[in-house]
């Protein structure tokens, strides 16, 4: 497949059915490095739903361009009538697929057909999730390979989504977002005062980023560092970068990612998701929001696979409607703040 391997077509399995791959081990460098996370946390990260598109729905054609800004590849989108009318600066940050994937690129469309001006940028730097094994360079002999086929390919993916994971560490993200902020910070001062701010939208593997944007830290956390170890170390918080955000099924979002966050922030999730998992996570997260007074707003989608909500066609009518549903929360979220 062209595009590194991007895919245009994933199952409607949730994640519960897909094998999903972990963090690497401490030592490893695909660990998270959040304040009190000093080992990455256990249980699935990623699955079909980060690393694959569902199919497009037909005769929709993106409207944005491919583009750079802060040396950064991102796809911008406008609304028609910007700038003469104006609008506001809207971050979205994408699951594994990147935004090479024409179902992104949608979604950062309908989102500026809404008076956004969305940057979405290339997180990833130009490497995005691996979703599928060319089983053919690994062996010429047919019986082998059909053999490993069956037995390895799952396997062999689940270590390569590791492998891509430890190249893809906030210690690497951090510093490509705020470069892209900066840089949208200049090229769009119209937008981002008539928003008096950035907004932020976050889907899969791009949730938990808007959630660390959405947070306060120490300097050094904020662009992607080991927390300090010395109370006196590292003392001087950095503000949130967005003003408000949403996000919808995030991996690898951790209980510190939401106990930091200090603006308004809608969560869309699914029920019984071990990819953002309800008891460890987004339960003792909530109640942090709630303690710390931040104004939040958790709604939890069932009898659908995460990554639901996005863009992409389905042919079961209750995920279409979820995703309808989700997507008009997110919206109107971000609209209302």
């Amino acid at each position: 497949m062209a595009d590194n391997d991007v895919a245009t077509k994933a199952p409607e399995s949730d994640a519960q059915e897909a094998p999903a791959a972990h963090v690497p081990p401490p030592a490893a460098p695909g660990q998270s490095i959040i304040p009190g996370d000093s080992i990455a946390q256990e249980g699935p990260t990623m699955g079909e739903h980060c690393t694959t598109d569902r199919p497009t729905p037909e005769g929709e054609i993106p409207t944005g361009e491919l583009t750079k800004l802060g040396g950064v590849d991102v796809y911008i989108t406008k609304p028609s009538d910007y700038p003469h009318s104006p609008s506001k600066l809207l971050l979205l940050l994408t699951g594994g697929t990147g935004i090479k994937s024409t179902n992104n690129q949608l979604q950062a469309d309908k989102y500026a057909a809404e008076g956004f001006l969305v940057v979405m940028p290339d997180q990833f730097d130009n490497d995005p999730a691996p979703n599928t094994v060319n089983m053919a360079e690994l062996s010429k002999d047919a019986s082998w390979l059909e053999t490993f086929k069956m037995k390895s390919a799952e396997g062999i993916k689940s270590f390569m989504i590791d492998m891509w994971l430890a190249r893809h560490t906030p210690e690497k993200v951090l510093p490509i977002l705020h470069k892209v902020v900066e840089g949208a910070k200049e090229e769009f001062a119209d937008a981002l005062a008539n928003g008096g701010g950035i907004y932020g939208v976050g889907y899969c593997f791009g949730a938990k980023y808007i959630l660390i944007l959405a947070g306060e830290h120490p300097d050094t956390v904020a662009w992607g560092w080991e927390a300090p170890k010395d109370e006196e170390q590292g003392t001087v918080k950095k503000a949130p970068v967005i003003k408000a955000g949403a996000i919808a099924h995030g991996t690898m979002v951790t209980r510190d990612d939401l106990e930091a966050v200090k603006v308004p922030v809608y969560i869309a999730a699914v029920k019984d998701d071990p990819l953002f998992p309800e008891d460890e996570v987004l339960a003792p997260g909530r109640l942090a929001l709630e303690k710390n007074q931040v104004e939040h707003d958790v709604q939890t989608f069932t009898g659908v696979p995460h990554g639901f909500a996005v863009y992409g066609d389905y042919e079961d009518s209750k995920i279409k409607q979820s995703q309808t549903q989700a997507y008009g929360q997110m919206l109107g979220w971000i609209q209302a703040h």
